[in-house]
């Protein structure tokens, strides 16, 4: 029953792409069999109902009509251009999430559940929505401090049943990705299931609004002494799992340079601040904003960056950050060889490959950039081109490089905004160069070398451990050599119930079973 309504609800939605004439697989994708079936049938439809613009634009509307869990897809598949193809995910980066907010009854009603308490106790003022998004929207609210003034909130309310909505609509892509790997080899290098896993955690975490409070507290705590950058303080006694109140943000949009330049502020110096800020935070902490588009930036009387929407969140690794920032200096430095040996060493590439041959290629990518005026010279469209053209040389997809590589876009895009002649690399060069001094500098080598020294001393401490686990083996070998392998009753009956009914082909079957049997006890001891 499961099925049949997966197959309802995925030919529905891919009416209504077709209908809206949007193209949504890579130009010349060797399609499975039930997929060009279904294209031939419905090309009357494209035909018939193609929608004026271009195809993003008809990507946008039919994503958008098709509800929420469909925005989400589209916004994910837009940061996986590995899978989907440049052109495609391209055109994915224009959807706005954005829809009609339900009604401040609902609302209301949300917010005494979640917070176990009537609307009147817990603000005084509870304004309509001034924002609504696929999962939640925002209501402007107010308090009373403890000194009797009005203080404002933003009060973010998860829509009315859409966990439900969402869990339907994973449930299909979940199916369609079974299907997909099962009926078309080739795309099984893609691992579709994977992918929709990873989509389905990432809603899991921005529907529960606790986990965006803590993202919030995080950064906080990790930009508490940055210059120049913020975040809205949280209401946690106000907040849950469905309701998420913050300190409400009165600064100017960043997309208002009247407004800004009015105000006295330097865009020149916000833009390259902004660059740096998301850098800092990128590889310093290793968390970052994710989503720092420019309804997300505000400038506080101040003069501080104030980051809102805390939904999606990207982290790395101290491997992921080490290569960010060596790539980056190698290009920088025109080093394009020790660029080729960190793709190795983070291991990337394998090592059947040339370390020469590949500097080569990063040689070929980075000097057509490098004399190019500063207003032409992008990194995220470097790093672009860099994950795409590892795959001759069999890198393997890292989903959090390609985040943040397609936040950089987005950070780029705010800071040119700022000022068109933007120097990424004079910018963000004192960043990479503090970065790694402190972590791979000789103060950071002698702190590895302590902290090597005291792994050393733990497994020296486990020596006796380990030297037991060696002697159990060994005896369980010399057991079975004497004794044989011996299987409980039960087990020995069930084998030779199967020998019976099964043909030659089976029994080896079985036996291939027995010897697993083999392979867990060894592993129980260990």
């Amino acid at each position: 029953m499961n099925a049949i309504a997966n197959m309802a609800r995925l030919t529905k939605a891919g009416t209504v792409i077709a209908w809206s004439g949007a193209r949504v697989l890579p130009a010349h994708a060797n399609l499975p069999g039930p997929l060009a079936l279904f294209a031939r049938v419905t090309a009357p439809l494209r035909k018939n109902g193609s929608a004026e613009g271009g195809n993003e634009t008809k990507l946008s509307e039919a994503l958008t009509s098709l509800g929420p869990s469909y925005i989400k897809l589209g916004q994910f598949l837009a940061t996986r251009d590995d899978i989907i193809g440049r052109e495609l995910a391209r055109d994915l980066s224009t959807l706005q999430d954005r829809l009609p907010p339900f009604s401040q009854t609902e609302a209301k009603q949300a917010v005494e559940e979640a917070l176990e308490a009537p609307i009147d106790e817990l603000f005084v003022e509870f304004g309509p929505p001034v924002a609504a998004a696929s999962i939640a929207q925002v209501h402007k609210a107010k308090v009373r401090t403890p000194d009797g003034k009005l203080k404002d909130l933003a009060v973010k309310v998860l829509r009315p049943g859409i966990e439900q909505r969402f869990q339907r609509d994973l449930d299909s892509y979940f199916f369609a990705a079974r299907m997909i790997e099962r009926f078309h080899v080739p795309s099984r290098r893609l691992r579709p299931i994977a992918v929709v896993d990873t989509l389905a955690k990432s809603v899991a975490i921005e529907m529960d609004l606790r986990m965006e409070a803590a993202a919030i507290s995080e950064m906080a705590e990790n930009t508490k002494n940055d210059a120049g950058f913020r975040v809205p303080e949280v209401d946690w006694t106000r907040s849950a799992r469905r309701v998420l109140t913050l300190e409400w943000i009165d600064g100017i949009p960043i997309a208002d340079h009247d407004a800004l330049r009015e105000a006295g502020h330097d865009l020149k110096a916000l833009g390259a601040r902004l660059m740096q800020t998301f850098l800092r935070h990128a590889l310093r902490d290793g968390f970052f904003h994710a989503d720092m588009h420019p309804g997300n930036l505000f400038i506080d009387d101040e003069g501080r960056i104030v980051a809102v929407d805390f939904g999606i969140m990207g982290r790395l690794g101290m491997k992921e950050r080490r290569f960010l920032a060596e790539i980056l200096h190698g290009f920088i430095t025109r080093n394009y060889l020790r660029v080729a040996e960190v793709h190795f060493e983070a291991g990337y590439v394998p090592r059947k490959h040339s370390v020469a041959q590949f500097a080569q290629a990063l040689r070929a990518i980075g000097e057509p950039i490098m004399d190019r005026p500063a207003s032409e010279i992008s990194m995220a469209h470097l790093l672009g081109q860099l994950f795409q053209y590892t795959e001759v040389f069999d890198m393997q997809t890292r989903p959090e490089l390609l985040l943040l590589q397609k936040t950089m876009v987005v950070v780029e895009g705010v800071g040119r905004s700022l000022d068109p002649e933007l120097n990424m690399w004079v910018v963000s060069e004192p960043v990479v160069r503090e970065w790694m001094e402190g972590e791979l500098g000789a103060g950071a080598q002698i702190e590895a070398a302590a902290e090597g020294a005291v792994s050393v001393g733990r497994f020296v401490g486990e020596i006796p451990k380990l030297l037991g686990q060696a002697e159990r083996t060994v005896d369980a070998f010399s057991a079975m050599a004497e004794d044989g392998l011996r299987l409980d009753d039960q087990t020995v009956e069930r084998l030779a119930e199967a020998q019976d009914r099964q043909n030659r082909g089976s029994r080896i079957g079985i036996w291939i079973g027995a010897i697993a049997l083999v392979a867990i006890a060894l592993a129980l001891l260990f």
